[in-house]
């Protein structure tokens, strides 16, 4: 596991930080935003993706636009998150309205020019990248995705559609809740046994390691993950936090094929 590299931009090219095991391939774009860049007012300042958490559609609007100016990007697709365990496998009629339609919180595509978004406010977004097939996934893992083991259903989804072999997936888990404050009074009610393992105190785990240890279960070199060791709710005046501030914005991670 390594730590993101970082990127300042003006609001042309708004602020953002990238994983080293992603940025050596050429034929990749991503990039995890921070909330700063955009044009909403308070409590969504600035660069708010969610569409659903109060801020106006035109504000929502100019900060997508903002996002793809900053990756050179056509489209982006975001669907209707809902903590479950829904995929979109995203094809050349997946069109931007098409996604927003849909109830998943994964996406995955081999079509080059069409970004995959995941909006954040403390859950995380997981980067899957096959650099052997050239298909990338992005997936919405909050507790319920642990629980529901998403990304379990998203690896063996690219290996049953599109031959990915899991040895070769590259990994970044985005900056989200840490196990300084992921914090769960009710674990023994919403989370099975075996979750104990990543219990760092009485009532905290350390989701990051459940996801990673999620993938690795799955095939994925332990190596071959990235994660960002950023709390949201630690780094709000970086990052969204619902935790940390209730009525907040959406940050985005992004990743494309060039």
């Amino acid at each position: 596991m390594s730590n993101p590299l970082y990127s300042s931009k003006s609001q042309q090219h708004a602020s953002h930080i990238q994983y080293p095991n992603l940025s050596q391939h050429h034929q990749l774009r991503h990039a995890t935003f921070t909330r700063h860049g955009g044009v909403s007012p308070a409590p969504y300042d600035s660069l708010n993706v969610g569409d659903a958490v109060g801020d106006s559609v035109k504000n929502v609007a100019e900060n997508l636009m903002i996002m793809k100016r900053s990756m050179d990007v056509p489209r982006i697709l975001s669907t209707r998150q809902t903590h479950g365990t829904e995929i979109l496998i995203a094809g050349a009629d997946t069109t931007e309205t098409a996604a927003a339609a849909w109830q998943a919180d994964a996406m995955i595509t081999n079509r080059v020019d069409t970004g995959l978004m995941i909006k954040q406010a403390d859950c995380q977004a997981v980067i899957l990248f096959d650099p052997r097939k050239n298909v990338i996934a992005n997936v919405h893992c909050g507790w319920r995705g642990n629980v529901g083991n998403i990304l379990g259903r998203v690896v063996r989804t690219m290996t049953d559609h599109f031959h990915c072999r899991s040895g070769d997936l590259v990994a970044a888990i985005a900056p989200s809740l840490g196990p300084c404050c992921a914090e769960f009074v009710t674990h023994k009610e919403i989370f099975p046994p075996d979750f104990n393992e990543f219990r760092v105190s009485e009532n905290h785990f350390d989701l990051w390691r459940l996801s990673s240890h999620q993938l690795v279960m799955e095939g994925v070199d332990q190596r071959n993950i990235t994660v960002s060791e950023i709390c949201t709710r630690c780094h709000m005046d970086r990052f969204f936090s619902y935790r940390g501030e209730g009525v907040t914005g959406r940050f985005g991670t992004f990743v494309m094929l060039k």
